[in-house]
């Protein structure tokens, strides 16, 4: 490993659920070495460092070799808020809005559920102070909070012992005057992290806007001192580039940037993992490929359509119902769209109240991880079921360093089969099923959302089970291809090697379209402009290379939604009032089959994407193949009630380009498995991507078939 000559190398962090995956890079050869090690929770540093000494270790680098930006993606900013485990958070509102988070929306997500329950607000009431102060939807500021009030707030906020503080006040999106005269006082004399709203989410709607701010005001003290004590080792240990932190909509900004507005953070590992996905799309000639990430917590799906993935401008996190929208905390941040699931290999298996086999959202996490981890888990998981059917070999988990006790995960089916009246394998083989038949529903509901049809869509899978599970999803959502690339356990920290510097902002400025002023709509965008620039000036980029692409959110004049349309790019407003109706007219049509005519549209926000490329990585392509050999074999069972298969075993390394095999078939890697179900046929790609096609749907593997 020490021989080879590293010229440009890059290292990645993606913290997960359960595994903490580190990727270095060369950027010049396209070398990569990978490593995967179990999370800490309780001190997530911990794993970082075990990673990336282990990863240099086997590169044989020093810190001090690695000269470019890490890049990181993190789990932190949303396992905190659906756990509830965010700091003490104050929140300042404008007098007579302290209950707007209890309040909500009003929108009830199921109106015939009379025990409806959303998660607890991200600052408790006790925690929510008002202000007597006041903005004009004109942005006048009609009374400016006095000093008296502000000093009484500060120590109201010191007395409740608060670790940060949000700010919202009353249409402070259009003047955040009374805001930022807020922020200066707090930040001077109570010594705390302050975020105000007009930062965070300056966009019109109360409840969202103060919901984002509330949960980013929560999630300062758990990020902020994280990032710290990050840069704090690396600067220790003598590394010599500075930290990129990978956004929700796909881009990466400073770490001092994302510690100002860590709910920017929210889907940080799942946004690296579908530039991946549009990475490899643009190697393979993929104009769409569904993107399936399962790790050992979660499981996410993404479409990559025409080279790019889809964004949404509000992310709802922390839901009550994982599959009901509404129940959670609508933020309004720029992510990639997707879909997410308790679907892991750490997901726990348990009988409900009706004697039925369910599997997840609960997950084993790294600690104690799944019974076959042999940590002190006792309820079967994922990984367990995987195990005991044979897809998983215990002693090459983690290429041999970290061996599965298949005894205990036999035991630990055992004990919710006995329940059900099946055998440990048949309550795996119900398991491994019921998984797939989640992931696989959550995706479809996804696409149906979307107005998307998934079938014949190709899979690129990756994640530590993605892999396992990939065959027995596409299956289930009649897909007929799925591509499992080089080092797909760890693709998401590769992802954030490939994604641009970037930032999306916004602001509301409601004007109809034909009345917009072109100055004042010119002094909006100076502003995000510059906000643009600043950004990525912080994370290396030079004015010179900064990209502004436009967007609105329009409706039609007396509508309560808006959809996003993004007209053009350039240093200034890029189109003309014709040209943007035509562009909402479009898009309105594809998602409502219809427009209105003879009704103006009016524009209620306005958004600039501000990004530069990022440098180009090419991998290398692996040597021509001289015919798969396989280096063994193992029984295995695909289904329920199903006789095990004598299956050959394929060593990933020992695959050339070219060559080809029929499943079944299982191909293992040190850090994932790729399990080729009977009825694909698989062939090896230039660069090592193992391409599996679905070649016969009438395959019977069940006891009894003929």
């Amino acid at each position: 490993m020490g021989e080879r000559t590293w010229v440009d190398p890059r290292l990645a962090v993606d913290i997960g659920g359960t595994f903490t995956d580190v990727v270095l890079l060369d950027a010049s050869t396209g070398e990569v070495v990978v490593d995967k090690t179990l999370t800490t929770p309780s001190n997530p540093l911990d794993g970082v460092r075990t990673g990336v000494g282990q990863v240099l270790e086997r590169a044989g680098l020093r810190p001090g070799d690695i000269t470019a930006p890490i890049v990181h993606a993190t789990t932190l900013v949303t396992n905190a808020l659906i756990e509830g485990k965010t700091g003490r958070a104050g929140l300042v509102t404008t007098a007579g809005f302290g209950d707007t988070l209890l309040i909500r929306d009003e929108h009830r997500y199921d109106m015939y559920d009379l025990q409806i329950e959303f998660p607890p607000p991200p600052v408790p009431r006790e925690l929510t102070f008002e202000l007597d102060e006041r903005t004009a939807a004109t942005g006048a500021r009609l009374h400016e909070p006095t000093r008296e009030a502000l000093d009484r707030l500060t120590e109201s906020l010191r007395a409740a012992e608060v670790e940060a503080v949000g700010v919202c006040l009353l249409n402070a999106y259009v003047n955040a005057g009374n805001e930022q005269l807020v922020a200066d006082h707090l930040r001077a004399q109570l010594g705390v992290p302050v975020c105000i709203s007009a930062d965070v989410s300056p966009q019109i709607r109360e409840y969202p806007r103060m919901v984002t701010t509330a949960c980013n005001a929560a999630t300062m003290p758990v990020i902020g001192p994280y990032l710290d004590e990050l840069q704090k080792w690396l600067s220790t240990q003598g590394f010599g580039g500075s930290v990129l932190m990978m956004l929700s909509n796909g881009g990466v900004v400073s770490a001092d940037d994302a510690a100002r507005v860590p709910i920017r953070l929210v889907e940080s590992g799942p946004a690296a993992g579908a530039l991946a996905g549009t990475w490899f799309a643009e190697r393979l000639g993929e104009d769409r490929l569904l993107c399936f990430d399962m790790g050992g917590t979660t499981a996410k799906a993404c479409l990559i359509e025409h080279g790019e993935p889809e964004l949404t401008n509000t992310f709802e996190v922390a839901r009550v119902y994982r599959f009901k929208k509404g129940s959670g905390f609508p933020v309004s941040v720029p992510s990639v769209d997707l879909v997410e699931i308790g679907a892991g290999g750490g997901s726990l298996a348990r009988t409900d109240t009706f004697g039925l086999l369910k599997v997840g959202p609960e997950s084993a996490g790294a600690e104690p991880g799944p019974a076959s981890y042999g940590r002190g888990g006792t309820e079967p998981a994922v990984t367990d079921a995987d195990v005991l059917l044979g897809l998983l070999d215990p002693g090459a988990f983690l290429g041999g360093d970290m061996p599965l006790d298949a005894a205990a995960a036999a035991d630990a089916a055992r004990s919710v089969g006995d329940r059900l009246g099946l055998s440990a394998v048949d309550t795996a083989a119900g398991i491994h099923e019921i998984v797939n038949q989640n992931m696989a529903a959550a995706a479809r509901m996804h696409a149906v959302e979307q107005g998307i049809d998934l079938r014949g869509v190709s899979l690129l899978a990756f994640g530590g089970a993605g892999p396992v599970h990939a065959c027995g999803v596409a299956e289930l959502l009649e897909a007929e291809r799925v591509i499992f690339p080089v080092n797909a356990s760890v693709l998401s920290a590769f992802g954030t090697l490939v994604s641009p510097v970037r930032i999306d902002l916004a602001r509301s400025m409601p004007r109809r379209l034909d009345a917009v002023d072109p100055a004042e709509r010119d002094a909006v965008l100076d502003d995000l402009r510059d906000e643009g620039r600043r950004v990525l000036a912080s994370a290396g980029v030079s004015a010179a290379d900064v990209r502004f692409r436009y967007g609105i959110d329009a409706r039609y004049s007396g509508q309560g939604n808006e959809v996003t349309i993004w007209v053009g790019e350039g240093d200034g407003w890029p189109a003309d009032d014709t040209g943007v109706l035509a562009a909402f007219e479009a898009e309105y049509r594809r998602i409502f089959g219809l427009t209105i005519p003879d009704v103006p549209i009016e524009v209620v926000t306005w958004r600039i994407s501000a990004s530069a490329d990022a440098e180009r990585v090419d991998a290398g392509p692996i040597p021509d193949g001289t015919g798969a050999t396989p280096t063994g074999e193992r029984p295995v069972v695909f289904a329920r009630d199903a006789e095990p298969v004598a299956t050959p075993v394929y060593r990933r390394t020992e695959l050339g380009a070219g060559d080809s095999f029929d499943g079944p078939a299982i191909v293992e890697e040190r850090e994932t498995t790729a399990v080729v179900r009977p009825g694909w046929r698989v062939e090896v790609a230039a660069d090592g991507s193992l391409v599996a096609t679905r070649s016969d749907t009438r395959i019977e593997t069940r006891k009894g078939a003929r």
